[in-house]
């Protein structure tokens, strides 16, 4: 009897040390449905982008930037309405780019403020990324919003990614993972 509560008890410990939850998972069709495209055309803007998925399995989000009718910025969105998420602390995301400087944004259910957290790629190199909840910087319309609630993670309905900050032209983002991170429980 001992040995099977020492056995439950590791199996029980080592499962709560390094939970994580797929949120983009090409490789196990995680996080392939429900994307949408918001460019700058919603404001008068005339910038592009799309979303597809690579000869790899990862997803694609590239197009072109541009200033013209006072735009500036592309991005996408995975609705993830019936993803839990409460109890996360970070997220993992593995990226590969073209040295562009790119936002991780996350947005609440009912809620026109976003959170999002600014990363650098590196040109055509694979890096990883963590983005702890307290680093993701509350927005409205593209301006620090220091008015804004805390953010509360399990009223999440859509994360994604963003190209803005005057950064014209022509941009890709490769996409292989997105996770979240839980607190551990020990």
């Amino acid at each position: 009897m001992k040995k099977y509560i020492i056995i439950f008890q590791l199996l029980f410990s080592t499962s709560l040390l390094a939970q994580q939850i797929d949120i983009i998972n090409p490789e196990k069709e995680i996080g392939l449905n429900n994307w949408r495209i918001v460019n700058d055309n919603v404001m008068g803007g005339v910038s592009k982008s799309t979303l597809y998925l690579n000869k790899s399995g990862n997803l694609i989000f590239s197009g072109d930037v541009s200033l013209d009718n006072n735009g500036g910025f592309a991005s996408c969105r995975l609705a993830i309405d019936n993803v839990n998420l409460e109890g996360i602390s970070s997220f993992k995301i593995r990226v590969k780019g073209d040295g562009n400087t790119y936002k991780f944004r996350v947005s609440e259910r009912y809620s026109s403020i976003n959170y999002s957290s600014n990363f650098k790629t590196i040109k055509e190199k694979w890096v990883e990324i963590n983005i702890p909840l307290e680093k993701l910087e509350p927005t409205f319309m593209g301006y620090y919003s220091s008015r804004a609630p805390r953010l509360k993670i399990e009223n999440m309905r859509s994360i994604g990614f963003l190209i803005s900050d005057k950064q014209e032209g022509s941009f890709n983002l490769e996409i292989m993972l997105v996770e979240g991170i839980y607190k551990d429980k020990l």
